[in-house]
């Protein structure tokens, strides 16, 4: 019997074409519990297409879609569009969003350092601040698995950075699968399991440093992306706060 962890989600042979075109083309991927995956690629590679066929929110041409029985999945969106004329505060946005809520919403206000912010309105939040509500949104479900379009969208350096290091946190301490797709290399490289490199098929796959040496990664990224790699992929010895700054922690490290 094999020791794996179960698979929660699993592309097999999936492909889709859009006016003629391959958008994707035969590609295999899964996601096992406690494992984080992330995809990359180039704008326009179908990597949130791949995302939507795997939600079942659109259906491929050919190949299948496996889900565990009675998966639950957290979906934080890449964007977040708010009428500036109707004030939400993350309070009242998170009780719209929780109505099947497996967690309190204290619980995941403090999971997230998000707590202080719970009486303001969305629209005064930053990029990061932003992020953490639409995480939290996603997790307050306790799902199987976490789906992440470009979870560091609008955040600067220090602050993707540090939610890399909290969606760590969060498998770890609710050992979910997490799938999510990411631009940023050099950064989501030190916080993966799996790196899925996607150009409408699979270039190529496995463990961070082996994709990172792959000719195919190099001929998408260039030789500049491998050497910038070689900086970020340390384990982190701190947490960081709200604001990304670096916090002092007593009380042993987390991981990541």
């Amino acid at each position: 019997m094999s020791n794996q962890p179960e698979t929660l989600i699993e592309a097999k042979a999936v492909s889709i074409s859009h006016q003629g075109r391959a958008v994707l083309q035969d590609v295999n991927m899964a996601v096992r519990r406690g494992e984080i995956v992330t995809l990359i690629g180039p704008n326009g590679a179908g990597k949130t297409t791949l995302i939507r066929v795997m939600l079942g929110l659109i259906k491929a041409d050919s190949g299948k879609v496996v889900r565990s029985a009675g998966l639950c999945i957290g979906y934080m969106p890449q964007h977040l569009s708010l009428s500036e004329n109707m004030p939400l505060t993350v309070r009242r946005f998170l009780q719209m969003a929780g109505k099947n809520s497996k967690l309190s919403m204290q619980d995941v206000l403090q999971e997230l350092a998000i707590e202080p912010l719970a009486d303001y309105p969305m629209q005064r939040l930053s990029g990061g601040e932003r992020q953490r509500v639409l995480l939290a949104r996603a997790l307050l479900r306790q799902p199987d698995l976490l789906v992440l379009d470009e979870p560091v969208q609008g955040v600067d350096v220090t602050g993707q950075a540090a939610l890399y290091n909290l969606i760590t946190r969060i498998r770890n301490r609710f050992n979910c699968g997490v799938l999510m797709i990411s631009h940023d290399l050099h950064l989501v490289m030190a916080n993966t399991d799996q790196v899925l490199c996607l150009n409408h098929h699979v270039c190529c796959s496995g463990h961070p440093d082996s994709v990172s040496q792959h000719p195919a990664y190099l001929e998408l990224f260039g030789t500049a992306a491998q050497s910038e790699l070689a900086i970020y992929t340390h384990h982190h010895d701190h947490t960081h706060d709200i604001h990304g700054n670096v916090e002092s922690d007593h009380e042993g490290h987390g991981h990541g």
